[in-house]
């Protein structure tokens, strides 16, 4: 039998070495534009000290290192939740190194303010150990903190914390930005994230990670507006909710009948998905979630027998 041929990826083309944005000794050179040079006049009477003003590397976008009064940065409002145990392990770390060298990120935001879309953990351990400042690279345009999530060094740490993260960035997006939802392709990664995101705002205990890899196959980003959109995916998410009841409720059954398994949920979510042998890499999500709620509500606990359980293997979700 002729041996297979092994798959590799491939890599995207690397550019020519040294081949792209500002030399280092232009980075500095130019004289800031006029709106530049307002923002800095800003941080200065508003408490703070421009440190440098100065071109980003790659795009040559300008941008001020500065020192801004720690009461005056706060985290923007879509931002995955504080982690204090985190929190903890960056405050003494700092502490015992006795130094600050890791700037956050951070645009105008309203009232003097700043809302920095990178750095909330060291924000709060900045915070706890008392200092009175915090040094920021202040990006003169707010709408890049909508796109900061790409190049987020505090990522979140799980299903639950990213979905929530980007349904909250796709809510203040709709605000400011209304173009359709695909064009947001880019900042929201996953459109299965803001459908779950939706989810947890409803249920923190949803347990996103049985349906995630079924969503990455029937929820795709839609064409409509970003705030028609968003409906949408509200009542996705009223439909996933549903299901997720029908199938604690089939849970349940198993239970009652003396099975006893870490992977009942998977169980019978692998049991009514109707994607589980199909090979189409795609798929509807209504046709996909009315089918699996059809077979939920029919689900017959008293005719499932405990091998089948334990043939069905599969790690049950640890996200939540």
């Amino acid at each position: 039998m002729p041996a297979t041929k092994k798959r590799t990826k491939k890599k995207a083309a690397a550019a020519p070495a040294a081949s792209r944005g500002l030399e280092a000794r232009r980075i500095a050179s130019a004289s800031p534009p006029a709106a530049v040079e307002s923002l800095g006049k800003a941080i200065e009477e508003g408490g703070g000290s421009v440190l440098a003003t100065y071109r980003d590397p790659l795009g040559s976008n300008w941008q001020i290192l500065a020192a801004l009064p720690i009461d005056k940065v706060e985290p923007t409002p879509y931002q995955r939740d504080l982690s204090e145990t985190h929190v903890e392990r960056v405050a003494k770390a700092i502490d015992q190194l006795d130094r600050y060298l890791d700037p956050v990120i951070a645009v105008p935001g309203p009232n003097g303010t700043y809302w920095s879309p990178n750095g909330y953990h060291r924000l709060g351990a900045m915070r706890q150990l008392g200092a009175r400042s915090i040094i920021a690279i202040v990006v003169p345009e707010p709408e890049v903190a909508h796109r900061i999530l790409i190049l987020n060094t505090e990522k979140a740490h799980n299903l639950r914390e990213k979905a929530l993260e980007v349904a909250r960035l796709a809510e203040g997006l709709a605000t400011l930005d209304n173009r359709p939802e695909k064009e947001f392709a880019t900042e929201f990664e996953e459109p299965a994230f803001v459908t779950l995101g939706f989810c947890y705002m409803e249920n923190g205990r949803f347990s996103g990670g049985a349906y995630h890899p079924i969503l990455k196959r029937c929820d795709k980003f839609l064409s409509s507006k970003l705030s028609t959109a968003l409906e949408t995916r509200k009542e996705r998410a009223a439909k996933l909710l549903e299901l997720n009841e029908l199938v604690n409720q089939a849970v349940a059954g198993l239970k009652a009948k003396g099975l006893e398994s870490p992977y009942l949920k998977a169980f019978v979510v692998a049991r009514i998905n109707p994607l589980r042998f199909q090979r189409k890499p795609t798929a509807d999500f209504d046709e996909t979630i009315d089918k699996m709620l059809g077979s939920a509500r029919r689900f017959d606990a008293g005719k499932i027998k405990a091998d089948q359980v334990a043939r069905s293997g599969g790690a049950p979700p640890t996200e939540e």
